[in-house]
């Protein structure tokens, strides 16, 4: 099993497989718009224009699990994500990112790394190869365009 055997709805209702990414890498970040971390959403931007005609899909995953973050409806989310930040790679709908219920996206990544693997808070990192593999994670804290993640992300582009 890989990332690519998972499947979100876009934030405009339409389906989203990520089988459709199978060989570029993918950058999931669950987002909420009312969060101490929310202006990276400019780092995720920048990061999907630097990297984006190289390969790489930055995915915003909108999450209300974390501090009720992000109450918004899909389209007061997407209107708040391209008039605020320019947002233009793709969201998919809400969705719940930890605990039994979470996105099966985000519980095969804890089959895989771990219960330490689930995201702690808003804007965790996790970044999928283009055979869908994980090959990373990083919490809030880390930008996304640190060298932490801009290294990791190049290596996977190669």
């Amino acid at each position: 099993m890989s990332a690519h055997d998972f499947s979100f709805t876009a934030i405009d209702g339409k389906p989203l497989d990520l089988k459709d990414f199978a060989g570029k890498a993918v950058l999931v970040v669950n987002v909420a718009s009312y969060c101490g971390f929310t202006p990276q959403y400019t780092d995720l931007q920048e990061l999907h224009e630097a990297y984006g005609p190289k390969g790489l899909v930055v995915l915003g995953v909108p999450s209300n699990d974390f501090g009720a973050q992000e109450p918004r409806s899909e389209a007061e989310i997407a209107q708040f994500c391209t008039s605020m930040y320019d947002v233009a790679f793709p969201l998919t709908s809400k969705q719940k990112t930890i605990g039994a219920d979470a996105h099966a996206l985000y519980r095969w990544i804890v089959a895989q790394a771990g219960e330490g693997a689930a995201p702690k808070w808003n804007f965790h990192k996790y970044l999928i190869g283009k055979d869908g593999s994980l090959l990373g994670a990083w919490p809030s804290r880390v930008r996304p365009r640190s060298s932490e993640i801009t290294e990791a992300v190049e290596a996977a582009l190669r």
